[in-house]
């Protein structure tokens, strides 16, 4: 069995900008530099690693590709301090070390024959990436997908790119949102959960999924509620409570629950009684 302290040396294979802004948003596409690390790595959609650079330190993100996407891996990774600072300063051909993954995963196997709703605000749409992904990669598995994301500019929406697509080739059905009205904006203009209520999906066999800011998530589990889904029939994901990924820290916990021996995905009828998980 690994080391679980034992990091591996990652190299980008390339990086680009999803947001500007002092708080920008980076993607990092990554291979192993040993390749044969390819061989035992494996990982599923909500699961996360451990991302740094030594003599820096490190941080805990959300693997934001599927395990479809073979050969890579994915991190969209937010500059907020001194660790994220210096992964945004490397660029292609730079390494940097992950280790993990840690935590549980969605149960994308039993969401198989069911319609899929993704309910995301900014950098929150990177734990539900992998889900969509996953959802394209074996589009018969599965019902309808409707993805819901915004963000307060459109300038703040991450993987542009990739709702247009969405949109042009009838994988999933997309509604996008910003805070305030711009100039020739196309689509909704208000809040997430507001959005929401808006598209009006079904619970009709259907699951949830939502990860965001914590007051976002908070109105749309409400308003989840109020069109008929079930608290297990929901789902979100923790992990930016995620500190040492291996249960030893004891700073990551919600009440009773610890997210990384727990999570980071959660059922919203298991904290729907721990009011503390969106503080």
């Amino acid at each position: 069995m690994k080391n679980p302290y034992i990091p591996y040396e990652v190299k980008i294979v390339d990086a680009w900008y999803e947001t500007p802004g002092d708080r920008c948003i980076k993607t990092f596409k990554v291979t192993f530099s040993d390749e044969k690390i390819w061989d035992t790595w494996s990982h599923q959609p909500g699961q996360c690693a451990m991302v740094g650079i030594p003599g820096v330190g490190e941080s805990m993100f959300c693997i934001s590709s599927s395990p479809t996407e073979k050969g890579y891996l994915r991190f969209s990774i937010m500059k907020v301090g001194k660790n994220t600072s210096a992964l945004h300063e490397l660029e292609a051909g730079d390494t940097f070390f992950i280790r993990g993954p840690y935590g549980n995963t969605f149960p994308l196997e039993e969401w198989k024959g069911k319609d899929i709703v993704t309910i995301g605000g900014g950098i929150g749409q990177a734990p539900l990436r992998p889900v969509i992904q996953y959802i394209r990669d074996n589009r018969d598995d599965f019902g309808e997908l409707t993805v819901i994301y915004g963000a307060r500019t459109s300038a703040d929406h991450c993987f542009k790119a990739e709702f247009e697509e969405l949109n042009a080739c009838g994988d999933a059905c997309c509604h996008l949102s910003i805070d305030v009205q711009e100039e020739n904006w196309p689509h909704f203009v208000g809040f997430v959960p507001a959005l929401l209520m808006e598209v009006e999906p079904s619970p009709e066999n259907a699951i949830a999924v939502t990860c965001g800011p914590p007051v976002m998530i908070k109105f749309v589990l409400e308003n989840l509620e109020k069109l008929g889904f079930t608290p297990d029939q929901v789902y979100t994901t923790l992990e930016n409570r995620m500190k040492c990924g291996i249960g030893k820290c004891g700073r990551c916990n919600a009440g009773n629950l610890y997210v990384c021996k727990d999570g980071p995905v959660f059922s919203y009828a298991q904290l729907k009684e721990v009011p503390e998980a969106f503080a």
